[in-house]
């Protein structure tokens, strides 16, 4: 792993306002790294979740304890005028229920004592090609679902030894399988559901199999609730929680815990984390230059977003010492680039 390389790159995307280009990097440094040196840095190596991991190590040894949660969630970076390849290629935004063609990434954050840090991701790629009979398209698929993925870094996470006690998660990734195979691990769960689960209240309604939808039950607002999930063995908590959206109209959010001696409050509290991985994901698109490199090759295109998620690590690290947040970091960068920028110009003009 080029540590000086990684270095250099991130500080770049943090400090760039523009394209993250081979070549801008080198007339940034004046010439001192070719732009052939940095695309070479792109190409030649694999920089992957365990790499990540190797970055994020030190720090997080040092704010881990037992309350830490692991919090996952996907994004999507939409790339529309990039060429289609596995990686950039067409995904469902649940956010605006449209297919978006872009790189979808998963990510696992780890939260602790108000420090948030990315200790695994996955890029959802889909090498398959294959034709839709009902419209004749050629359309392309995943080899290994979102749920195993998140499986899979819960293992990672455990084998590092880190300490968590939730995870937190959307009602996307709380298949039957990602609960049991959690619950294994001797961690719970909570999640979001959807409208639709089928539940049961008590263990005689769970025994004859009969379940009812979620949002039909009449759960009361903000009150735990134990039952039971369909196709799930154990006793869980379901609350339901009303809130007013921004355009003033009422939504509802149903939430599922596998630990069942966990209060109300506790479980809505705890919940509540998650937003932390929003916060994540729009600085590493708005402060990262995440969608900013024109890289076309598959190893490029998911190094730099490799890359990109190192620079939002940086960002966090800084809010430590700083005291401010990673878009208050950026804004403070953009004004010394403008106040360059007009020094420079002055010396122009003067010349």
């Amino acid at each position: 792993m080029n540590k000086d390389m990684i270095d250099l790159y991130t500080d770049y995307q943090l400090s760039s306002f523009g394209q993250t280009t081979a070549t801008g990097l080198s007339a940034m440094m004046e010439g001192s790294i070719s732009h052939d040196a940095v695309t070479r840095f792109l190409t030649n190596s694999e920089y992957t979740s365990k790499h990540l991991w190797q970055q994020v190590k030190p720090t997080i040894r040092d704010i881990e304890n037992e309350d830490g949660v692991l919090i996952f969630d996907d994004t999507i970076q939409a790339k529309p005028h990039t060429k289609e390849n596995e990686t950039n290629c067409w995904h469902y935004d649940h956010t605006t229920n449209t297919t978006v063609k872009g790189i979808n990434l998963l990510n696992c954050l780890y939260h602790c004592e108000g420090v948030s840090l990315p200790i695994a991701f996955h890029i959802v790629t889909k090498p398959i090609c294959y034709s839709d009979i009902s419209t004749l398209k050629t359309k392309r698929k995943v080899t290994i679902t979102k749920n195993q993925l998140l499986r899979d870094m819960v293992d990672t996470a455990c084998h590092n030894e880190v300490k968590f006690r939730y995870v937190l998660m959307d009602s996307w990734f709380t298949s039957k399988q990602t609960l049991k195979h959690i619950r294994k691990k001797d961690k719970h769960v909570i999640a979001a559901l959807k409208s639709n689960r089928l539940i049961a209240l008590n263990l005689q309604d769970k025994k004859q199999s009969r379940y009812q939808r979620i949002d039909e039950i009449g759960l009361p607002d903000k009150k735990a609730m134990t039952g039971y999930l369909k196709d799930y063995p154990h006793e869980v908590v379901f609350i339901r929680q009303v809130f007013t959206n921004k355009d003033g109209s009422l939504g509802v959010l149903y939430l599922v815990c596998t630990d069942s001696q966990l209060p109300a409050d506790k479980i809505m509290s705890l919940y509540e984390k998650r937003w932390a991985i929003e916060v994540f994901h729009k600085s590493l698109k708005q402060n990262a230059s995440l969608a900013k490199s024109p890289a076309h090759s598959k190893r490029a295109m998911h190094n730099h977003v490799f890359l990109s998620i190192c620079a939002t690590v940086k960002l966090e690290c800084l809010k430590l010492t700083t005291k401010l947040n990673h878009f208050a970091l950026k804004a403070k960068l953009l004004v010394a680039a403008s106040k360059a920028a007009f020094d420079e110009l002055t010396l122009l003009r003067a010349a």
